[in-house]
């Protein structure tokens, strides 16, 4: 029998992990929302990984909870992620998921999903078997930049989603004005947030690339008001301006 995996919110997202551990031969233990972490790592304390799959917003009150006997097994797979929010971690392993996966459908895949960690083996081999490609980073760098090209393509497409609705395909061919100005904003969020610079041109060209690989998923889900909102927020803890976020902040009010 191989060793269990953990896995911290059993929800759409969880639920795919758990199908492709299963069929590795894992047994998989689900956490449930309010759920006594300390007495989970008493029941398991040697898993194999510790898949950490609740939302953005939940993130972090999970982190604060985490048992130390988990703290080195943990993989996180969230939006809106960077490299402050696990650096406190010892041996985390990050996903990039690029793959949909909504109540009452299966998953869609877009693009290759990139993973940096000591358990991307784990993940490239458990999610193959579900026909879901992995992309297996080289170092730090590879993963800033992939985390920063997610958020951009969330942030950009919900925010900008806000003022013309439709498809990421509609959004570049008809709005594409819009979109651009919101995805620099964005980048010049990312590089406060991170502390570093990046290409602006070659974020906007894998942006696009993902736009590419499904033209006909929606810019706007029900997180983008909350997403536009904490993205301000973060400006203005960092005393920055985002003229075209703003603007579309107070044609939504």
């Amino acid at each position: 029998m191989k060793q269990p995996i953990v896995i911290i919110g059993v929800g759409e997202m969880g639920g795919v992990f758990a199908r492709g551990f299963l069929r590795l031969g894992h047994p998989v233990y689900p956490v449930t929302r309010g759920q006594n972490l300390e007495q989970a790592t008493a029941e398991i304390p040697e898993p194999e990984a510790v898949l950490v799959a609740v939302g953005e917003k939940d993130l972090p009150g999970i982190l604060e909870q985490l048992p130390d006997a988990w703290k080195n097994k943990v993989i996180l797979l969230q939006n809106e992620l960077l490299p402050a929010d696990f650096s406190h971690l010892p041996e985390v392993t990050v996903i990039s998921v690029w793959f949909e996966k909504k109540p009452g459908m299966d998953y869609k895949v877009i693009i290759p999903s990139p993973c940096y960690g000591p358990r991307c083996t784990l993940l490239r081999d458990a999610l193959g078997k579900l026909d879901i490609p992995v992309k297996v980073l080289g170092d730090e760098d590879q993963l800033l930049f992939e985390l920063v090209l997610k958020n951009l393509y969330i942030l950009t497409t919900n925010i900008a989603g806000l003022k013309t609705g439709g498809s990421v395909g509609e959004l570049w061919a008809e709005h594409q004005d819009i979109a651009r100005e919101v995805a620099e904003d964005v980048i010049r969020l990312q590089e406060k947030l991170t502390g570093r610079r990046f290409d602006h041109e070659a974020l906007i060209a894998a942006m696009l690339h993902a736009f590419e690989g499904d033209p006909d998923h929606k810019c706007m889900g029900r997180s983008a008001p909350a997403r536009l909102e904490r993205a301000l927020e973060h400006a203005r803890d960092h005393e920055l301006e985002l003229p075209s976020l703003m603007q579309l902040a107070s044609e939504m009010h």
